[in-house]
């Protein structure tokens, strides 16, 4: 089915190339702009949203650091302290003609370093009421820089409010949230209230409070400029209460949202802040950054992002999006018509040239020799023109020759043949005239001769190699005089199915006689035995060949391995067959680890070791079959 969408002419498939090359383009550069933009325009908004809500909160974290300053200040001073120790046991402030202990010049001095100290406080526009009393209510001062309602009893209305008491009896500051103004009920304005307990300056003794009213508009002041989409919402959490902002007003309100989810993958410009996925009361998913107001336990600024900015900047990247990719589809073909004419007109000038050698033309053609790698492949055919010829030519001088070699080849195999006819001829002879040695030798040396010229088979059964063996320690032996034996030892009669390479074992006998044995100058023997072994968990065939002779050190065993040094004291039949070649047509086969090694003791013995796969030859055989 796929093959037949695709076009068979080179034309359709650059095409085709061309256009799922531009769509691949186009599909991995839209996902990837996509994502990125998506991924910029949310971090873009999410550090828009926190670098706003931080700057709100670093302003009124430095305001309220000095408001807690100065109320720190309301229950420290030493002036302060001792208005309110002289005042405690006063029912009221004393007139003029009966003020024995100077008390109202006291109350007056204590009141302007109020004032002075209200002024130097950087907040104080946000600071609407100041008030130090005794405990009993009857003294106090009161500073409010505007013209507030104001009342005689203002310590005792302060002191009967609900919230009074949590905070006078609270360990540190303590945050309640918003609360409506006591001194009056119809302006609606909301502050916070801050009220301590003041201590004898010299024990535990509370001698009186003080009491600081902290302005809303501490928060919407920084707030009157602050970025709020329409659909967006921000929060002011004061303790355990919080408040929704809207037209430039406060109103406490239960959280809106559900189930946060700390967002991993958010970045934010600084510590503390945390973006958080929530859950609206209509079901639909937002994203909320959350600012702590620092130094202010349980203070925080949230922010519910706006989604509809968020679509409106998305939007604009989707058509940004739309024109690369238009962008990138118009080079696609653009790029398409370029290939077709820079590549299909040159292919059709080719196509011609090549139907005029097929008709038997063969002139040269420069016109289709371009200077890029068509023209190459012009002057190419040009060149295949003017010698198809030359090549023809060849083509019948090479089949002249090839006949004339396999004539050589033949008159090659008929010389083994001659040779063992005649051997066999000189035998009968031999045995006619009861000459033995001569027959057996003759024997001998016509089988190993037959051997060499019978076929081309490189493996053959263990038991055919050994009668090789046999027959050339048979001449052998004759030439030494008897005074070399051999022994052969076999683990298993199974073993002579073994397949081994042709004249594995001779050149290693051959080795044992004329390099070990001959050199002594005495009576030799050389032991052959085969057994079974493991190689890698897989079953092998062990040969060793062991004789007496003079030995060998690690030097010459290095030499026998890697080259044949002594081939031109080698028998005419096997001066090409050495150890190290029988070696490399064992490691070459079956692998590096198997081969040949070599043990000896110079001056006792050398035992070399032949190592093969244990395959049956009758089961090679008929696998080959």
């Amino acid at each position: 089915m796929w093959k037949n969408l695709i076009p068979k002419t080179i034309r359709g498939k650059i095409m085709l190339l061309t256009a799922a090359i531009t769509l691949l383009i186009t599909i991995l550069t839209t996902t990837v702009c996509f994502s990125v933009f998506q991924s910029f325009l949310r971090k873009n908004q999410l550090q828009s949203a926190e670098f706003s809500l931080q700057v709100v909160s670093n302003n009124i974290a430095a305001d309220m650091k000095d408001i807690i300053y100065f109320s720190k200040w309301c229950y420290t001073n030493g002036a302060i302290l001792d208005y309110l120790e002289a005042f405690k046991d006063q029912p009221k402030l004393p007139t003029t003609s009966r003020d024995s202990d100077n008390l109202r010049p006291l109350a007056l001095s204590t009141h302007n370093r109020l004032k002075e100290e209200y002024y130097n406080t950087r907040a104080n526009e946000y600071m609407s009421r100041v008030i130090i009393s005794t405990n009993d209510e009857n003294n106090y001062l009161q500073w409010q820089p505007q013209a507030n309602y104001s009342s005689s009893y203002a310590a005792r209305i302060i002191s009967q409010e609900s919230f009074f008491q949590k905070l006078y009896e609270a360990r540190d500051f303590l945050w309640i949230g918003l609360v409506k103004d006591p001194f009056s009920a119809t302006s609606g304005e909301q502050f916070i209230p801050i009220v301590r307990p003041v201590y004898n300056e010299f024990n535990s003794e509370i001698i009186g409070w003080t009491y600081v009213e902290i302005s809303s508009r501490l928060f919407t002041d920084y707030l009157a400029t602050f970025p709020l989409p329409s659909d967006s919402m921000l929060f002011f959490t004061i303790g355990e209460k919080t408040y929704s902002f809207h037209s430039n007003k406060w109103q406490e309100t239960r959280t809106p949202y559900s189930n946060p989810e700390k967002l991993s993958n958010s970045q934010s410009l600084s510590k503390g802040t945390r973006v958080l996925s929530v859950t609206m009361n209509d079901g639909e998913k937002r994203i909320l950054v959350e600012r702590p107001v620092e130094g202010m336990d349980g203070w925080s600024l949230s922010q519910v992002l706006s989604e509809q900015q968020f679509r409106q900047q998305k939007n604009l990247y989707t058509l940004l999006i739309v024109g690369i990719c238009l962008t990138i589809v118009s080079l696609g073909i653009l790029l398409a018509f370029l290939l077709n004419k820079i590549i299909m007109d040159p292919i059709h000038k080719l196509s011609k040239k090549i139907a005029d050698i097929s008709t038997g033309n063969f002139s040269r053609d420069d016109t289709i020799e371009w200077n890029h790698e068509l023209g190459q492949v012009g002057h190419g055919i040009n060149n295949m023109s003017e010698n198809i010829i030359t090549l023809m030519e060849k083509r019948v001088a090479d089949e002249k020759q090839k006949k004339d070699l396999e004539y050589q080849i033949l008159q090659s195999q008929i010389n083994p043949h001659f040779l063992y006819n005649t051997l066999n001829s000189i035998k009968w002879m031999a045995t006619i005239q009861n000459a033995n040695g001569i027959a057996d030798m003759t024997t001998a040396l016509a089988r190993l001769l037959k051997n060499v010229s019978k076929g081309n088979t490189s493996l053959i059964p263990l038991k055919e190699e050994l009668d090789l063996v046999k027959d050339y320690f048979l001449i052998q032996q004759y030439r030494y005089g008897g005074s070399v034996t051999m022994e052969y030892s076999m683990e298993s009669e199974d073993l002579y199915d073994c397949q081994i390479h042709r004249f594995t074992l001779q050149p290693i006998i051959e080795n044992a006689l004329f390099h070990g044995i001959e050199p002594t100058g005495t009576a030799g023997r050389i032991a052959v035995s085969a057994q079974t072994a493991d190689v890698n968990s897989k079953k092998a065939l062990r040969i060793d060949i062991t004789d007496n002779g003079i030995g060998m050190t690690q030097e010459t065993i290095d030499k026998v391995l890697n080259e044949d040094t002594d081939s031109q004291n080698k028998t005419e039949f096997f001066r090409h067959v050495g150890i190290s070649n029988v070696n490399k047509r064992i490691q070459y086969d079956f692998g590096p680890e198997y081969g040949i090694a070599i043990t000896s003791e110079p001056g006792e013995f050398t035992t070399m070791t032949i190592l093969i796969p244990y395959v049956p030859y009758s089961e090679n055989q008929s696998a080959g079959r």
